[in-house]
């Protein structure tokens, strides 16, 4: 992908004072001025509209198991107690399926007071079943960075349904910086949902935007993706490669139902089509667990331009990274499964998904990852 942003050697301009999601030209600023420090200069489309993408270093540490460093440790301090063995990425590493890895990522923090940070898997990532969170030195929590966050990053990676070929530079997963809050209420939603007509239907606004799954085929009785449990790698630079067939058990319905098996993962797709207007960002927050024996999302940004005529689109709909967990359960059509929380930009991007990026998943319907052939 290219990005039409100017060289991040020279600090753009942006109002980092403003509160709301700092976009694409603040990013760049940031990393001009220190407050992102990258151990290489980024590379074209690692700046998206609202996010950084965050790129895996040399080396990787097989661990035992997953953990935290806690208040009063950092990640090195408490690897000791954990690590396995260590692996040079620079020739091309497989990440192993049901194995836990930590990986040192070229990109480190020097936050101010007032800035902090969340991440989240890329799309491709959540698609292939990647589990990919983000860690801190004296992380209390997954993926979450207090305002002020001094040191290195790392990504955990723990593969569930193919194991992965990687390399140094690969971007599994991406960063969003906030000015302090600016997350719709209820009422504010509503009100830009009446303006903007986030939804192509009715709008179910509670605690976000509420959308549902679609289990009603169009054309045929093709409703998703099953990850078949026996496969063979994906090298995770081959775009458009590999045959679905060797990966993924289509999963077919015309009942308006299908049944989920625990430990399974599946990709399926919102009924809803929305859209993110150019001066917001949203977030998938998965929905409450007392609906259903199963998780919702792994990716969850939505950037600015999402689906929004104002960058090419008509409308998206939301892929939904589908694991049940203990017990088989039900899945009706329209369902609602998850929500999208909408946040105020600090100011409009200077790029916008879609538009000035040769984005992947503008105007989605049922969709695979990248890595395979359409």
């Amino acid at each position: 992908m290219s990005s039409n942003l100017a060289s991040p050697t020279k600090s753009p301009k942006s109002n980092l004072s403003a509160p709301g999601v700092i976009p694409a030209q603040g990013i760049s600023a940031m990393l001009a001025d220190g407050r992102i420090i990258a151990a290489a200069p980024p590379v074209p489309g690692q700046i998206q509209p609202a996010s950084l993408d965050l790129r895996l270093g040399v080396e990787a540490f097989r661990v035992r198991a997953s953990f935290l460093p806690g208040a009063r440790a950092t990640l090195a301090e408490r690897l000791a107690d954990f690590e396995m063995h260590r692996i040079d990425l620079r020739d091309g590493a497989v990440l192993e399926k049901g194995c836990v890895y930590v990986v040192p990522l070229m990109e480190s923090l020097a936050l101010p007071a007032g800035v902090s940070a969340v991440a989240n898997a890329k799309s491709s990532t959540g698609r292939l079943d990647l589990f990919t969170r983000l860690i801190t030195d004296r992380g209390a929590e997954f993926d979450r960075i207090a305002t002020g966050y001094h040191g290195p990053l790392y990504a955990e990676i723990s593969p569930r349904s193919f194991s992965a070929l990687v390399r140094p530079g690969m971007r599994l997963n991406q960063i969003r910086f906030r000015q302090g809050s600016a997350v719709l209420d209820d009422d504010a939603l509503a009100a830009l949902d009446a303006d903007e007509g986030l939804v192509d239907g009715e709008a179910h606004i509670a605690g976000g935007l509420g959308f549902s799954v679609d289990l009603e085929p169009r054309d045929d009785d093709l409703v998703g993706y099953r990850a078949k449990p026996h496969t063979g790698l994906i090298d995770l630079d081959r775009i458009g490669y590999y045959d679905p067939a060797d990966f993924w058990e289509p999963v077919r319905t015309r009942a308006g139902r299908v049944i989920l098996d625990p430990g399974a993962f599946y990709i399926l797709v919102s009924r809803e089509a929305v859209h993110v207007p150019p001066d917001y960002a949203a977030e998938m927050a998965p929905y409450l667990a007392m609906v259903g024996e199963f998780r919702v999302h792994y990716a969850g940004f939505f950037d600015p331009g999402f689906g929004h005529a104002a960058a090419g689109g008509a409308g998206a709909r939301g892929v939904l990274e589908v694991r049940c967990h203990e017990a088989p359960f039900a899945l009706d059509h329209g369902q609602i499964v998850g929500r999208l929380v909408y946040e105020r930009m600090a100011e409009r991007p200077e790029i916008l998904y879609g538009r000035d990026l040769g984005s992947n998943y503008q105007g989605q319907g049922l969709k695979l990852s990248k890595h395979f052939r359409t």
